[in-house]
């Protein structure tokens, strides 16, 4: 299963659910899709979803798929991470009215670079993107939040 999820920011990212249902027309993807679209205005065709979900059921789903694709929200991006699933990040941009910058590229080149994701700047990328996403071998994400809680700890003393 292929859970998609675009972040529940007040800004629509119809270009990628769009380009899920162009790619399941041609059956380029025959996976079970999944999807929280949050404000967007387009409404999928071809797949399951939901405007918005609540934590337990968005958690749910990120167990359950084998695949997250995603906006380039490091939340959405750790929280797969840590379970270990294989992610797919595309930046929201300003220039199709889905952010107020363009902040989410230098998210997933940070992510890339620590081979972490396999990023798609371009959303005509994504089919290819998903072909190549489980032939890949990606790090193991290592979280180090109990390093800087401790750090907190003892300066606080």
């Amino acid at each position: 299963m292929i859970f998609i999820t675009v972040g529940s920011q007040k800004f629509q990212f119809n270009r990628l659910l769009r380009e899920i249902d162009k790619l399941i027309d041609e059956k380029k993807i025959t996976d079970e899709i999944i999807a929280q679209v949050g404000v967007s205005d387009y409404v999928p065709r071809n797949y399951e979803h939901y405007d918005f979900l609540t934590k337990e059921q968005f958690n749910n789903y990120i167990t359950k798929s084998e695949l997250v694709i995603t906006h380039a929200g490091t939340g959405v991006i750790i929280t797969a991470l840590k379970q270990n699933k294989k992610v797919i990040a595309i930046p929201r941009l300003t220039k199709y009215e889905e952010h107020v910058d363009n902040h989410q590229i230098q998210l997933i080149d940070e992510f890339k670079s620590l081979n972490l994701i396999e990023p798609v700047y371009q959303i005509k990328d994504l089919e290819n993107a998903i072909k190549n996403v489980n032939e890949k071998k990606y790090n193991k994400y290592i979280s180090n939040t109990e390093t800087i809680l401790d750090d907190i700890k003892k300066f606080i003393g």
